[in-house]
């Protein structure tokens, strides 16, 4: 049975959305990375952290869900 890891890697040759999801969720990282530099954040910032954390989320269970209905369709194929 393949990883989590080894199916991202599937999807991200042959899943334009993942491959999208994927490229937002690590542009949302970078945001918040350089945003958390900041030792002491203003409360917009703070605000902003908040946002780019629940986008990064959303994503992220996006990501999960492609995963698992991947290795579902996976295991039907294999069971027929």
């Amino acid at each position: 049975m393949l990883t989590d890891d080894q199916i991202a890697e599937r999807l991200r040759n042959t899943n334009a959305d993942f491959r999208e999801l994927q490229e937002v969720h690590h542009q949302l990282d970078e945001q918040l990375q350089e945003l958390l530099k900041n030792h002491i954040l203003t409360p917009e910032e703070e605000v902003q952290k908040k946002q780019i954390q629940r986008a990064k989320l959303s994503k992220k269970d996006r990501m999960a869900m492609l995963i698992r209905e991947y290795r579902n369709e996976q295991q039907k194929i294999a069971a027929s």
